[in-house]
């Protein structure tokens, strides 16, 4: 039972086809891990293009994922980018979207017997 995702955006636009809601995970567990470390060595670089970049990628996965949580971590993300903040005002941000990212990885590896 999905706790940290909900398949039924991608499931609305393919028709109920499980083959594309699997491509969609599979992607998902191959693309955001990487973004998130971008996310997270940009922040540590203060690389504010590298950050919104990142984040900017994985938005429309974490929507069609029905990632609410994620989906506003972003949001404030890009914002923060956009106002050159302070590191210290977007950490804890950042802190629990690689928290929640973490879950719905292990949640999602799990559902869909993946490594």
């Amino acid at each position: 039972m999905a706790l940290n995702y909900n398949l039924s955006k991608v499931y609305a636009i393919s028709d109920n086809d499980v083959d594309f809601a699997r491509q969609i995970v599979v992607l998902f567990t191959e693309e955001v891990p990487a973004e998130i470390v971008n996310i997270k060595e940009g922040l540590k670089d203060k690389d504010y293009q590298r950050v919104y970049q990142a984040a900017h990628k994985i938005k429309p996965t974490l929507d069609l994922l029905g990632m609410d949580i994620a989906y506003r971590d972003v949001i404030a993300i890009e914002a923060w980018t956009k106002a050159e903040g302070k590191k210290r005002e977007i950490k804890d941000v950042v802190k629990n979207l690689r928290k929640y990212i973490k879950l719905t990885l292990k949640e999602l590896k799990k559902d869909y017997d993946l490594k």
